[in-house]
């Protein structure tokens, strides 16, 4: 359990998350567990899909038909899960994690198949790692609801990113942080927060209640999620929704969104 103190005014929310994701990958969640054997052959022999939201696949037409040789970002993608499947199918990947143990389910997956991938750790609001128009893909799963300002991390893809270059990204509905977290996960709609929401302003009992030691989470409307993409210089070619592949918001609205966007 967190100590109060932690969550005080001087929290570092990139340290604290960076722990409390390293908690959830000893504690074998689900987007923590590498992809098997089976997976990466498969997509050795063309037959592959990653997801950016949920369980749903990512449209096949997001990517281009041949993935040999093209270099993508696998952003805020740690976990073994993304950057191994695409790598099997032929590009070149780096996956940029907060995690230290998820960049570490990376190179497990790598080194049990002979495959190239890269991991850099890091904050997704600061690339400086990474080289201007270094990637033509950028993959990024649901991941920003643990990062506190958004208008960054659009700014270092777009800059990371050739001209022409492919932002795919998927996030959460807003909307879902307007319900009681703990009566969601008890299949009940019990209207609580307003927006924006953070769990940092939660009570502490709260917070513990609903998140424990896990990562904090922040709520970002739709004006930060895909008006900051558009404000950074991308323009939005597609978007697609999804239900909540766990909770009871799935009977009543979609819980993720992804976006399809090219750096003009």
């Amino acid at each position: 359990m967190l100590e109060p103190a932690v969550m005080g005014e001087d929290l570092d929310p990139v340290a604290h998350n960076r722990l409390a994701w390293d908690r959830l990958v000893d504690s074998d969640i689900e987007w923590s567990r590498p992809v098997g054997t089976h997976i990466i052959e498969r997509a050795r022999e063309g037959d592959w899909s990653v997801v950016l939201i949920g369980h749903e696949p990512t449209p096949r037409n997001w990517f281009p038909a041949e993935l040999v040789g093209v270099r993508v970002l696998c952003l805020a993608s740690g976990g073994g899960q993304q950057g191994p499947i695409l790598a099997a199918a032929g590009a070149t990947v780096t996956v940029f994690d907060n995690s230290p143990k998820q960049l570490a389910r990376d190179d497990e997956v790598a080194t049990r198949e002979g495959l190239e991938i890269h991991t850099v750790l890091g904050d997704m609001r600061d690339l400086s790692a990474l080289n201007d128009d270094a990637f033509d893909i950028i993959v990024n799963p649901v991941s920003n609801v643990f990062c506190p300002d958004l208008a960054p991390v659009w700014a270092e893809a777009f800059r990371v990113l050739r001209p022409g270059g492919l932002l795919l990204t998927g996030f959460m509905n807003p909307d879902v942080y307007l319900f009681d977290e703990v009566s969601l996960d008890q299949q009940e709609l019990v209207l609580r927060h307003p927006l924006p929401f953070s769990s940092l302003d939660l009570s502490e009992n709260d917070r513990m209640r609903a998140y424990g030691d896990g990562p904090i989470e922040y709520s970002h409307s739709l004006t930060e999620q895909i008006g900051g993409q558009l404000s950074a210089g991308f323009l939005l070619t597609d978007l697609t929704e999804a239900p909540h592949h766990a909770d009871i918001t799935a009977q009543y609205f979609p819980a993720y969104i992804a976006t399809r966007a090219i750096k003009r």
